[in-house]
Parts: C-alpha cells; structure tokens; sequence
C-alpha cells in the first residue's frame, strides 16, 4: 500500500518541485494534479471500484484479501523503548485511546494488505531483528474495554497479549500472543503470516463482507470551507506529548512524539520498513469516556445518531460529526458498520484516499489555534506547557487539543 502511494505522490512532488516540510512549515494545501487525481478516484461511501480497500480508498496489491476480516492489534506505546513499533505503516486506521497514568495505546486495524520489511529502508533502523521473510507486528500489550465496540463496528478480531480477567469477559473474537524470554521489545509481536492465517480462521465466524466495511466517502480533492492546519498538538500528558506535523510534498501529517520526557521529540516511524509513519487524515473524535478506575475505562462509540468530531486532512481543518446508528444494513444483516463522517446537514464527508489515525477523545476537550508548539530547545516540560496552552492566535493555522484525563467514577 505504501509503495505504490509514495510512487504516487513522488510524481506530485516532480510536479509541483515542493520542499520538505520544516519543523514549523508554513501553512498549504495543495490541490492534486489532474493525473494524480484519475489514480485516487473518488469512492463511497456506498459504492467502491473493485479492488479498492474501503476503510482507505486506496487499491490492494491482493484483491482476495479484502475478503478476509480485519485484524485490530493492540499496540503498545509505553514506555518509550517500545518505539518504534513495527507494522503501523500497513494500518488503514489506527485508534489512539487513554489508558490511564498519562498513557495511550494503539489499536490497529490491519485489513486489504499484510505487512512487509523493506530490509533496504528498516536497514536505517539498526535493527538487526527485522527480516523480509517473516515480518512481525507488534509490540502487542493487553486488552481493554474500548476494543470490543470497534471490534463490532469492523467485524473484525482482536490480537492482545491477554487481558486483566474483569476486561477479558467482556472481549470476544480474540487471539492472544504471548512473548517469550527473548522478548525486550516491552511486548510480544505476530509475525504476518500468522495474522493472515488468524484472519482465515475467523472468515466463516465472522461473516465480514467488503459491503459490511463501507460507509466512509473519499476523495482527493479537499473541500472548501477548511481552516489551515499545519500543527496539530495533543498533549496527554507532560510525558506524553504527539504532534502532527503538515507535509505538503506528501499530502499527509507526520507524527512526532516526545520521548517520554516531554522535551525531546522524535519523528515517529515503522520498524519494519524505517518509513515514517505519515497519515492523510488526522481524526479527533469525541466521546463519552467511562473511567472506573486509574487504568480501567470504557468508551461509548455503539449506536451512536451524532457525535462531534474533528477531520484534518490537506492541512486544513474541518469540523464535522460522526455516527453509528443502525441502518437498514444493520437491521437486515445483524451485523454493525463502521464509524461514519458526516457535515451539519448529515452529508457523508469527503476523507483524502490514503490512512486515518483516530484520537479517540473526552468530550468537551477544548480545540483552539496558538502559536506553533516549538519541539527543540525545551528544558522545562512544565513550564513550556502552560505557556504554550496561553499563547492563543487566530488564524495561526497551530492547533492546541486540549486533552483532559476523565474523572473516576467507580462502577456501582
């Protein structure tokens, strides 16, 4: 998938002669050519090419393996010497989610093409542990509540190491993947060939059609009405700070993660490949979070008419809703579809063909523009903090959320 994009946009960059991003790029968005364009055909939300993934609207290198149920991998993050994980390159969609004491963890949906090594790219890593016959994904860490609700909304199985008991009740169609002695990568991992053999195991259980995963509609072209975005930071925590940076050579954020000290910031990549992980819509998608205690909570995402959320894509920003009420699939099939965009007037909203990273977030977080967040030269993680979330300015086109951890509300 991220071959035949990059090929895609190096002819964008041929075109337009653009530079790479710095560390605080101006403002732009750039239309797409006309031949770029005819290749990233508008798609959705009912109706998709043959052969077009639909959670990306992107082709797959292997049709047949969109008749396979995704997998939704739970990724560690914490602590830091898990990173750089491997496999997140080849996610459609990655779910970011709180999990109490400052931290987040991923989950990623791997569905339309398995990960690969690029051993001539991942040889920049330094590690030796990566081989081209037999990439794995991972680190894999535990289960937790939020992911039964997007396993439904993807029809899809989970891959954990394991759960806390009270969790694990609750979880269905899973595979753990426990570590070994060897493992000190914070986490075990499933090598490609094993997930791909997963997902055929639970082909017949789970019913998954290629119908049953639309709903989103893409296309390349942004729409009007956007206000620029070229930063975006999320603090979690002081030691838990992710910034997307704008590339417009690319078309897509990077993502940017301080390295558990709250001044030294990374640009994050895939282990696997050494590609840097570059997403082409950013989401921050509010919702209902249940906290039952420091590291136990629960997040509404079923059966919801009209939730509030936040697209950026092109370096734009837009403010939209999303929704997974049931319609008339749901009523005829029993199954859910996924998570679906929409504007004021309930209009499916254009996404930009590529991958989606989804923060999911408390509702009420504030949204709002300052000055750029500077990632060198900190030496006060704190004081920059408060500082930063002070120095508001319209029009800046840097945009502050405002995470706040959920208060904890025992279950009765």
């Amino acid at each position: 998938m991220h071959r035949s994009r990059v090929l895609l946009w190096a002819i964008l960059i041929i075109v337009l002669g653009l530079a790479p991003i710095t560390a605080n790029p101006a403002v732009a968005s750039t239309p797409v050519p006309a031949g770029l364009a005819a290749q990233m055909d508008t798609s959705g939300p009912a109706d998709y090419p043959s052969g077009i993934n639909p959670l990306t609207g992107l082709p797959v290198d292997n049709p047949a393996d969109l008749d396979l149920p995704p997998a939704l991998v739970s990724i560690s993050t914490f602590p830091p010497s898990v990173r750089p994980q491997s496999g997140l390159s080849y996610s459609p969609w990655v779910f970011e989610l709180f999990i109490g004491e400052g931290m987040s963890r991923y989950l990623a949906l791997i569905y339309g093409n398995y990960p690969q090594a690029d051993l001539e790219d991942a040889g920049t890593t330094e590690d030796e542990t990566i081989t081209a016959d037999d990439p794995s994904i991972g680190p894999i860490r535990s289960g937790r509540l939020p992911y039964e609700s997007i396993r439904k909304l993807y029809n899809g199985f989970l891959v954990m190491a394991s759960a806390y008991h009270t969790v694990a009740e609750k979880l269905s169609d899973f595979s753990n993947i426990f570590g070994t002695d060897d493992d000190v990568s914070g986490g075990s991992s499933v090598k490609s060939t094993d997930l791909r053999v997963l997902a055929e195991s639970f082909r017949e259980k789970l019913r998954m059609t290629v119908e049953g995963l639309g709903g989103m509609h893409f296309d390349p072209q942004y729409p009007e009405g956007g206000l620029p975005a070229s930063q975006i930071w999320y603090p979690v925590a002081v030691l838990n700070q992710v910034v997307w940076q704008y590339d417009p050579a690319a078309g897509a954020y990077t993502r940017w993660q301080d390295n558990g000290d709250g001044v030294t910031f990374i640009q994050q990549y895939d282990k696997l490949n050494g590609e840097t992980l570059t997403y082409e819509n950013v989401v921050i998608l509010f919702a209902e979070h249940h906290r039952y205690a420091d590291t136990l909570m629960d997040i509404d995402l079923l059966y919801v008419t009209k939730g509030k959320a936040v697209l950026f894509r092109d370096g734009q920003k837009y403010d939209l809703y999303w929704t997974t009420r049931s319609g008339e699939y749901e009523q005829t099939t029993g199954l859910m579809r996924p998570i679906r965009f929409m504007d004021a007037d309930g209009n499916p909203f254009p996404f930009k063909p590529g991958q989606t990273w989804v923060h999911l977030t408390p509702l009420g977080a504030p949204v709002y523009e300052t000055e750029p967040w500077e990632m060198t030269g900190l030496t006060d993680p704190h004081t920059a903090w408060q500082q930063h979330k002070r120095s508001r300015g319209e029009g800046t086109g840097y945009w502050t959320v405002e995470f706040y951890q959920p208060e904890i509300v025992p279950q009765n």
